[in-house]
């Protein structure tokens, strides 16, 4: 059974040297004669009884240790765990994480999940877990330590950029059921649509949202598709959910060891939605699957994108479930993007830059915005369109610093899920501006 992540690779090819065959093996002979010599000198004359089970698979994880942070060993508990998670529910914390620089960092806790509502951020830096140094640690066993029975609480100590000491968070582990896909109207025929994974059930959801929206608004002016914070996820629901927006063109490529062995995925033709403007909103937490859609819409003049730059995660995993129940995540390529460029360890660029800013200042900023023109100062003269608008008795002033302010007096109970999401998220804001602004242009165009 092979399962691909991020990745379409489905066949392993093994590349030898250029030396004579014999001589190629007759190499690895000797160094696996080395290896049977020190585990039977280990296993005779150690000081204590071994376990040799133990023994061997700690090989193959310092063997795998000497390649890149996302090819690893699954021992089949450790599997079986890992396929329920790309089903979308499973028992943990439900978090994304990383080893980057020698850390196990948090790529992002997934939205509504136990890490998301204890408090775990992106960035945090995981330095023990229940009181064990993450010191040398591969994914998998700090995968190890982080999983067990529902209700049970783990501690993880984080070093945060904004604290100055770590910190102790504790997290009860339950049942995690991603809902890939969470809609918000924005105004009449725009919707904001943000993807939290790429999971066996992305594009289906996505697909529902979207004629469920389309149905019950006639028409669909502009899509905002937020992948902040979005680890990636399935290779195959990527191409789905990019396959809705374009028309024609290449998706994906994956390369792997041998140039020759190029794989290209092209768009079906079949798009739903292709002539529907498109902003995509991205962060520096966004990764794999994120990066292949946002890539593959922007090379193709498809989308906007906008935010921050990606995290650039840009290898290709091929999962191999062996014979005892066990399983191999191995990287076996990399990817590019349609214009051929390779995003690992580099990351989407977007089109348009957008930091993130502190979400209350934001708030407060817009609604204390008092735009200053001519007609707002007393005893100015009166324009020509002045003197032909009649006075209208309770009219309500339609401005934006007149719409945050509105926003700003409401109780949160008060707000619609439109109001929630902008009174607090200024990258949200400035990319529906954006949005909007398409649609402006186009006619400008015509």
């Amino acid at each position: 059974m092979t399962k691909k992540i991020s990745g379409a690779v489905i066949l392993l090819f093994v590349v030898l040297s250029a030396k004579p065959m014999w001589s190629w093996a007759e190499e690895r002979y000797t160094d696996l004669q080395n290896f049977s010599k020190i585990l039977n000198l280990v296993q005779q004359y150690y000081v204590e009884p071994v376990d040799t089970k133990k023994l061997i698979n700690g090989a193959i994880k310092g063997m795998l240790r000497e390649l890149d942070p996302h090819t690893s060993y699954m021992p089949p508990d450790i599997f079986k765990d890992f396929e329920s998670e790309t089903a979308g529910e499973f028992g943990g914390l439900g978090i994304e994480i990383s080893i980057t620089n020698g850390v196990l960092t948090i790529i992002s806790p997934i939205e509504d999940t136990p890490a998301w509502k204890a408090g775990i951020k992106p960035g945090d830096k995981v330095i023990a877990i229940d009181g064990n140094s993450t010191k040398g640690f591969s994914l998998v066993e700090a995968s190890a330590l982080l999983k067990g029975k529902r209700g049970d609480p783990v501690v993880l100590s984080v070093v945060r950029e904004s604290s100055d000491k770590p910190l102790d968070i504790t997290v009860v582990r339950g049942q995690v059921k991603i809902k890939s896909v969470k809609a918000t109207m924005l105004d009449d025929g725009y919707v904001y649509v943000k993807i939290t994974s790429f999971i066996e059930t992305t594009s289906t959801e996505l697909e529902k949202v979207l004629a469920d929206f389309k149905s019950s608004n006639k028409k669909m002016d502009g899509i905002l598709i937020d992948l902040r914070k979005n680890p990636g996820g399935l290779l195959d629901q990527a191409i789905k959910v990019t396959d809705m927006f374009l028309k024609e063109g290449v998706i994906v490529s994956t390369i792997a060891r041998d140039p020759k062995n190029k794989d290209v995925t092209y768009a079906s033709k079949k798009a739903l939605y292709a002539d529907v403007p498109i902003v995509i909103l991205v962060n520096e937490y966004s990764a794999s699957a994120s990066e292949i859609v946002s890539g593959a819409l922007q090379d193709n003049k498809r989308a906007i994108i906008v935010g921050e730059r990606t995290f650039g995660k840009g290898s290709v995993q091929s999962v191999i479930k062996l014979g005892d129940g066990s399983g191999l995540k191995l990287t076996v390529a990399r990817y590019y993007t349609p214009s051929g460029v390779s995003i690992q360890a580099e990351g989407i660029k977007p089109d348009i830059e957008i930091e993130e800013v502190n979400s209350e200042l934001f708030s407060k900023a817009l609604a204390d915005k008092k735009g200053i023109r001519e007609q707002d100062i007393s005893g100015h003269l009166i324009g020509d369109k002045e003197k032909k608008k009649a006075p209208s008795k309770g009219k309500h002033d339609t401005s934006a610093a007149a719409w945050w302010k509105d926003v700003a007096s409401k109780k949160d109970s008060e707000l619609t899920e439109k109001e929630k999401l902008f009174k607090t998220d200024y990258q949200a804001y400035q990319a529906y501006s954006y949005l909007k602004a398409i649609k402006t242009l186009n006619s400008l165009q015509k």
